[in-house]
This record gives structure tokens, C-alpha cells and sequence, in this order.
């Protein structure tokens, strides 16, 4: 009854957004970006993070071959130099690999990697090497190892563990942030020397509540941005956990955008899906905005202001270069270049913003 309640809300506050003249970003995506070894394909790419010295990490879905067709391992963490040349592969082979999720950059330039299907998460030296790991995977040899389920309501979360983590993100005193995410529908938080510290929201509709904590970022306030995909809304809180405010993103699709994939949705399904936010990066410096990227339809990437105004619309659906199609995670080391992953379209874009 409540997300049917919340579709109707989200349809009867369409028509008056769509008067709204959102402009539309002129833009480039750099061609042939990254440059991958000759024989080398990426997989769907699901994370994607740039470091202080501009070089570009890409978590990707592949090298899966090995495994059965319904449930391979499917990760590759990938290191490229600033004009896309392949510098190195990170953590070959690594036991926490199962299903990449997102990758990010610290302030130190530790890589961390965020795995959903082992439900860890895993913080890198900049040499490489693991230096941290939080969760745990399920061993294969224990009685009734197989995928989480989703009850409703869902089991109660374990502090320090994880069901499908999504996301991780810092504030300015180096506690850790990491989004809980697909089963628990949580924030869970760590202190700078990585021990616990709590936890909160749970699956649901109101304020404080998620259906499916996806992205995570922090301005230079420390104010929490919470993309929360299935509600369709970013959730802004302090860093205990105070819920501050919310917004949306009620900008309707060009007439004519087709799905890339599957029937292009309508009516209440193009309503759930519509503004809902897939990825969220912040751009660094006193000045900060924030770029929100959609699911594969219709398939947009969106500048907006910390209060939630939309500043402008990047793209649309589809296959082709400066086209989108699940804009899984961003990085915006300024506000005129901005890199994308996409699961949908195999690929990461470097765009250059005018």
C-alpha cells in the first residue's frame, strides 16, 4: 500500500515538473577511452574512481568464464594512466571477488572495492596490496550456503557484516561510510581506525528509511548524500545519522528516448524509475555539485546543486558514444570532466563538459 502510494505521489507530481526548462549540457566523450591490452574486453562495468594523480580505476563484471552461467564470479579491478593507458590489474585472482559493485578513491589514494556478491568490502594500499577488509563471504563448504533471500520485513542486520553492500564513502575525520544496501537497507558506519560504530535506517518509505541504499557520497560539511534507487530520492544526514532533508529528480524523459533494452517503460513504472538515482559523485573544491546518474532508462546523468536543484541534464538512453545506459557509478574530479560506468553498455566514458 505505501509504494503504491508513493508511485501515485511521484505521478501527480510529474506533469508540473515537466514545465520546468531544465537545460541541456553540451558535451564530448573522448574516443577509444581507456585503452584496454590488445584481446581485452571490460564486462558490465560497475565502478569507476579517479585519484589525486588522475589516474582512473574501472571495477569491472568479468573474467567470469570460469564459472557456471546462473552465478560466476564476475570482477576485475583495472588501474589506467590519465589519457586511458592500461597501467595494471589489482588484486588478480582475489578472494573477495565474486560480483564488482563500485570502486572508490580515499583521500590518501587508498582504493577501495565494494563487493556485493561476497558482501565485503575491501580497502587497498596505493602499491595494491590489502591493507583492510570488512565482511565476510559465505564459505562454499558451509550447510546451506546459497544466495541471500529477501524476506519482508528482512532479517535483522549483524553489526559488522554485510548483505549486499553498494557503496562507501568518508567524512572529514575519516570515518567510513558504507551503504547496506540491497538486503538490509542500512547505513553502516566505522570509525577512522576501521572498528564499529552503528548503524541506522531500516526498509521502508518514510524519512530514514531505504529500499535499496545504492550510492553514497559527503561534502566538505560532512553532510551525508544518500541515493536511495527503489524510493527514487537522495536522503541528506549528518554523520550520526540525524536525517537532515530529502529531494528529487522530476525531470521527464525527451519524447522518442527508447529503452536499450526490454519495452521502454510508461505509466507507473516510468514514474518508479524516472529521476531514480543509480550513482552520485561530488565534485572536490569550495564550490561543490553534485552529478546524479539514472538507471538504463531513460538512461540520464544530471548536475545538481547540493540543495537538490537541477542544473542541467547530460544525454540520454542508448548505445552510442554520449548515450547512457545504467550509469552505475560516477567520478567527477571537476565539474567539467566526469567519467561513467556503464553496466548496460560495457564501457566507462571520460566527458569532457562545456
Amino acid at each position: 500500500m505505501k509504494i503504491c502510494l508513493f508511485v501515485l505521489l511521484v505521478l501527480l507530481a510529474l506533469p508540473s515538473y515537466a514545465q520546468q526548462n531544465v537545460p541541456e549540457i553540451q558535451f564530448d566523450s573522448v574516443p577509444d577511452f581507456p585503452a584496454l591490452p590488445p584481446g581485452m574486453n571490460f564486462g558490465e562495468v560497475s565502478g569507476v574512481a579517479v585519484n589525486s594523480k588522475g589516474h582512473v580505476f574501472v571495477f569491472t563484471r568479468s573474467n567470469s568464464a570460469n564459472g557456471p552461467a546462473y552465478g560466476g564470479a564476475a570482477a576485475q579491478l583495472f588501474e589506467f594512466g590519465p589519457k586511458g593507458e592500461f597501467i595494471r590489474e589489482i588484486g588478480k585472482g582475489l578472494y573477495a571477488w565474486s560480483e564488482a559493485h563500485t570502486v572508490r578513491i580515499d583521500k590518501d589514494d587508498n582504493i577501495w572495492a565494494i563487493d556485493k556478491g561476497s558482501d565485503m568490502v575491501v580497502k587497498f594500499n596505493q602499491a595494491g596490496r590489502v591493507v583492510w577488509v570488512f565482511g565476510r563471504r559465505t564459505e562454499s563448504a558451509d550447510e546451506g550456503a546459497k544466495p541471500w533471500e529477501h524476506p519482508d520485513p528482512p532479517l535483522a542486520p549483524i553489526d559488522g557484516m554485510f548483505r549486499q553492500p553498494t557503496d562507501v564513502t568518508w567524512d572529514s575525520d575519516g570515518n567510513i561510510y558504507i551503504t547496506d544496501g540491497y538486503v538490509n537497507s542500512r547505513v553502516a558506519k566505522f570509525d577512522k581506525n576501521g572498528d564499529w560504530v552503528k548503524s541506522w535506517g531500516e526498509k521502508g518509505t518514510a524519512q530514514g528509511q531505504f529500499r535499496l541504499p545504492h550510492t553514497i557520497v559527503a561534502d566538505r560539511n560532512n553532510n551525508l548524500y544518500v541515493g536511495d534507487r527503489t524510493n527514487r530520492r537522495i536522503q541528506v544526514f549528518d554523520t550520526d545519522g540525524k536525517f537532515l532533508r530529502m529531494f528529487t529528480i522530476d525531470v521527464p524523459p525527451a519524447p522518442g528516448t527508447h529503452s536499450v533494452y526490454g519495452n521502454t517503460p510508461s505509466g507507473e513504472r516510468l514514474a518508479a524509475v524516472s529521476g531514480a538515482p543509480n550513482s552520485i559523485c561530488i565534485t572536490p573544491g569550495p564550490n561543490q555539485v553534485l552529478f546524479i546518474g539514472e538507471l538504463t532508462f531513460p538512461g540520464r546523468i544530471f548536475k545538481v546543486s547540493l540543495d537538490g536543484k537541477v542544473l542541467g541534464v547530460i544525454g540520454r538512453a542508448g548505445r552510442q558514444l554520449k548515450q547512457f545506459s545504467g550509469a552505475h557509478q560516477l567520478a567527477c574530479p571537476s565539474d567539467h570532466e566526469v567519467y561513467a560506468a556503464e553496466t548496460a553498455n560495457w564501457r566507462v566514458q571520460k566527458l569532457i563538459l562545456h
